[in-house]
């Protein structure tokens, strides 16, 4: 959220207007207060109020420590990452244990985070391409329904995490000089000191937010490298922000360390997400926990009985030997959750079929839209094309082969909303010139 003024300064065009903020802001608020999206239900003891993290984050402030992701006393865990359960646990310490007013409080949070990212679409937006560009899409950002849904109806990390993946594609923008003007020698000025510290702070919270965007930060980090000399200088600055980054998370490893006596480096329950995805009767995404609630469920007691890291590699186990046994459903599996991370969402048994057919009409166009204004920016040859394909490439790839949920999506959905506007520009100047050309 720190502006580099030197560089504001040289560059107005990239100003966005702190309007979208507020605007989107405000709305977010109001909307979660007049709709009482923070009324969360009391079913299966407020589980949909954090789900997991809730009830680790309760545990937290009862005294229990990191643990009791489930129902009742299973102990330590790290079966999610701890940015957004301390965050939770800071709400009920303050606010009261699955009360109102912590509802609340988190939705408005998550709001912040959701609204600030429409300044940064803007930026982004204006740095690859045109004012025009950044104007809609920030908007579209600030103000769409569906862009809202995860920051003002989700108590869950999906609205930060997104906002914080935007702001660090920002900063390696920033960082590489895209969009702003360039004195003569200075096309390949390195990235400063403080820019790398930044840059690896912001990676490791995202790594406690959602680590599967760590597979994004190699291509991110060489991407700023290669466009910075001389390179010597650079490398050590990189690495200073590794160390930060590192620095950040290592306190949760050595946690899981002292917690579990096994190397846990982000989170533990990969095993157990494997066999839900993929085992017998799998349909290649799952609902709900994957520990059943009430405590006499046999899951629950062989959870608790072997411990979460034991239980998580027996699964796993299975789950390997249930694909190497079929890999044809491993396969069918695993197109189905490319085709419901880009085209398509569950059907709910309760709704209308037109209202069905609007809910996929606005999830997939999207993905058609983001993915062929990318080709098109890859066609121009527009700075940071190919960063934003690698992040179309590698942020959705775990889940094709373990899990699914629409809201894994999110992270993208900045870049989906820039590209789509970009499309719809370029259409519109291309028929703008046909019918100039006609008329002379």
């Amino acid at each position: 959220m720190i502006e580099n003024s030197r560089r504001t300064l040289r560059a107005p065009h990239l100003q966005a207007p702190w309007t979208l903020f507020w605007v989107g802001f405000l709305v977010r608020v109001v909307y979660i207060t007049v709709a009482h999206t923070y009324r969360v239900p009391a079913y299966a003891d407020h589980f949909k109020f954090g789900y997991e993290m809730g009830r680790v984050a309760r545990a937290l402030v009862t005294g229990a420590g990191y643990a009791d992701p489930f129902n009742g006393h299973t102990g330590p865990t790290a079966w999610v990452p701890p940015a957004y359960p301390l965050l939770i646990a800071g709400a009920f310490k303050l606010f009261g244990v699955y009360s109102l007013f912590a509802g609340w409080a988190l939705l408005v949070f998550n709001s912040l985070f959701n609204a600030a990212a429409a300044r940064w679409v803007y930026e982004i937006a204006a740095r690859c391409f045109h004012r025009k560009v950044a104007v809609w899409s920030g908007w579209i950002w600030a103000l769409y329904p569906a862009v809202m849904e995860y920051a003002t109806r989700w108590v869950w990390e999906t609205a930060i995490s997104t906002a914080l993946f935007t702001f660090v594609l920002l900063l390696a923008l920033r960082m590489r000089r895209v969009g702003e003007p360039v004195d003569e020698g200075q096309e390949h000025r390195a990235a400063t000191l403080g820019q790398w510290l930044f840059f690896g702070l912001i990676w490791g919270i995202i790594a406690l937010s959602n680590s599967t965007m760590l597979l994004f930060l190699p291509v991110c980090g060489l991407w700023i490298l290669m466009g910075s000399k001389p390179l010597s200088q650079t490398i050590l600055k990189a690495v200073a922000a590794g160390v930060l980054c590192m620095a950040v998370i290592t306190p949760w490893i050595v946690r899981n360390w002292q917690a579990f006596h096994a190397f846990v480096p982000m989170r533990s329950n990969f095993g157990a997400e494997l066999y839900a995805g993929n085992g017998p009767g799998s349909m290649g995404f799952r609902y709900g926990a994957l520990i059943g609630l009430p405590e006499q469920e046999p899951q629950h007691k062989l959870y608790k009985q072997l411990g979460e890291i034991e239980y998580v590699r027996k699964r796993g186990q299975l789950a390997k030997e249930y694909i190497a046994a079929h890999p044809g459903h491993f396969a069918q599996l695993s197109l189905e959750r490319f085709d419901f991370f880009w085209a398509s969402v569950p059907h709910p048994t309760d709704k209308h079929w037109f209202l069905d057919f609007i809910r996929q009409l606005d999830y997939c166009l999207p993905s058609i839209t983001g993915v062929l204004g990318l080709l098109l920016a890859l066609k121009r040859r527009v700075p940071a094309a190919g960063l934003f394909a690698w992040a179309f490439v590698l942020l959705p790839f775990t889940y094709y082969f373990v899990t699914v949920e629409a809201r894994f999506r999110h992270p993208l959905e900045p870049l989906i909303v820039i590209l789509s506007v970009y499309l719809f520009q370029s259409a519109e100047r291309r028929r703008a010139s046909t019918a100039a050309a006609a008329q002379a």
